[in-house]
Order: C-alpha cells, then structure tokens, then sequence
C-alpha cells in the first residue's frame, strides 16, 4: 500500500510518500517539504503566533493535496517539538483538526527518541550490536541506546539547532561571547544524562541522524547525497571539532556556500555543530555513522508492524 508520512517538525513540514507493506523495506514515492521554522517563530510568551499557525494550516493542506495526488491510502500525521511545548498548542492543533481535518499526534520526545531508535536499528541490522543514537533536530536532542528494537535508554533534550539560535545567538555572525555562553550550556545540559547511559556499557555502533548530522558530515568529507543512501558516511570528531571555529566566524551567506549545507539550515549550523561536538565529547564518541532512516521511517515501520501483527 501507499503510505504517506505528514512530519510536523520544528524546521519543516514534510510529507513522505512511501511504498509499503509488512515485512518488506519502505520505497521512497515523492516527498513534499516546506521550511517553517516553527521553533523560530515563538512568541515571548512561548506561543505560535498567528502568522506561523496560517503558514502551518496553509501547508498541511498543501502536503494534503500533494498526498491525494500521489494516491495515498494512509496518512499518518505527527508533530514534534514545537508543537508540543509551544503555549497554546491545543489550540494550534483544534485549528488544524479543524481547517484541514488533520488530527496530529503530538509525539512525546522520549516516543521521538525511541521510533528513531527503531529505524536506526532496522537499518543497520542486529550485527550492529549495541547502539548509541544521536538525533539532532531544530528543536531538540534524543539520545537513545539499547540492544533490542526498543531502547534500554531514550531521552529527548531541548537542544535542537534551531531553538538554540533563536535563543542564544544574536548576530551574524555572533560574537565570540554567545558562542562560549551557548557551548557551555549545551554541555551541561548534555552532561547530566551521561551517567544515565554509561552504566549500559560502551556502545557497539554509534549513529548520527538527522539534517545536521548529515551536513556536517559532508563538509568533513563524506558522499554527497546524490551517491545514493548505501554509502557508508561518517562524521569524525577530531574533524568536526575543527569546522565548529570556521562555522563560527562565518555569516549565514557563506555557510550555505558550503557544500551539502542548504540556504534554508545554513543559519542554525553553528549551534546544531555545537551540539554535536558537545555530545560525542562526553560520550566519548570518537567517530560515528549516518543513517539515512531516521523518526518518519520509524513512525512507517511501526505502522507496518501493526498492520503485520492485525
């Protein structure tokens, strides 16, 4: 069957099309994205102003449209982060229920955590032993490690990329005083769940998810994206730890200069390397892998588990 994918994030609106049915791997059919920055467009009191919740409706019913056209049968619609901690999302999302027909799932980040953990998982197979899964996203953090498909450890922190900039780093380029500011909160902030994850032992495998993973990846080096998703792409730390001076002495023009970085994530770059830095500096993380599945994959192969299990 066709099965569509409507991601609710704080950076973008994405509807994934995808061919599917249990036991067998997803196809990707069309995807259809708009960048909202949800995670930017808070207003002091935390709320979605009304501007942002009209883009918000327009789009749904853009990737609405889009879905329809593709023929798909099921839509499985979800929301992360700056929905969920946004002032008035219950009125965010009775507005969209009711302008659209959309009845998003707020996912929690600790459910965020753990779908990405299970995509991450049955990407890589269980010859991947013990796995330590980053995901960094425009409005938060998860940490998840384990043995199984279900994670041992799942922990969400708002330490997304985009939320950060927002917050902590005026200027463009910003000063060299944010950037330490932003630096050591990101590592206290980390610091604190280390010990939640060490006594599980050290990790096997150790993946990276995610847009900012992925372009940060690229610029130390890895495949482009048009070598296709079974290229194996890692990102070194002693690599990413001499791009975080360069990214921060640049303006958001140049940075989307760089290549594999787009116009649209080229201004929360610095942040979302800060975090990355940050997290595989105290968990001790020389180097890691990319994955391309990441929370909508694994919101799809849980849908196909139900389905398999009916």
């Amino acid at each position: 069957m066709r099965l569509g994918v409507l991601d609710v994030g704080s950076n973008t609106v994405h509807l994934l099309v995808v061919d599917a049915h249990p036991g067998a791997c997803p196809l990707p059919a069309h995807s259809h994205k708009a960048e909202l920055r949800l995670a930017q467009l808070l207003d002091d009191s935390g709320a979605i102003g009304p501007e942002g919740v009209e883009k918000l409706v327009a789009v749904i019913h853009e990737c609405l449209q889009a879905a329809e056209d593709k023929g798909v049968e099921d839509l499985l619609p979800f929301a992360t982060s700056a929905v969920r901690e946004a002032g008035n999302a219950d009125d965010v999302l009775a507005r969209v229920k009711d302008e659209t027909g959309v009845e998003l799932q707020v996912l929690t980040g600790a459910e965020e955590a753990r779908l990405t953990f299970l995509a991450v998982r049955r990407w890589f197979g269980w010859s991947a032993g013990k796995l330590l899964v980053l995901d960094i996203g425009g409005g938060s953090l998860e940490i998840a490690y384990g043995m199984d498909e279900e994670p041992d450890a799942a922990v969400s922190l708002p330490l997304g990329a985009g939320r950060l900039t927002a917050a902590w780093l005026p200027g463009d380029p910003p000063g060299p005083e944010p950037i330490r500011a932003l630096r050591r909160h990101v590592r206290a902030q980390i610091a604190r769940t280390v010990g939640e994850f060490s006594r599980f032992g050290t990790p096997d495998h150790v993946v990276g998810t995610s847009k900012t993973f992925k372009q940060l990846a690229r610029l130390a080096g890895a495949a482009r994206s048009t070598e296709g998703l079974y290229v194996q792409r890692e990102l070194k730390r002693e690599s990413l730890e001499a791009w975080v001076p360069k990214l921060a002495e640049m303006t958001t023009a140049r940075r989307a200069e760089l290549p594999g970085v787009s116009e649209g994530r080229a201004g929360q770059l610095l942040a979302g390397a800060l975090v990355a830095e940050g997290a595989m500096d105290l968990f001790g993380v020389d180097s890691l892998e990319i994955c391309p599945w990441a929370l909508r994959e694994g919101v799809i192969l849980r849908r196909l588990d139900h389905m398999g299990s009916a």
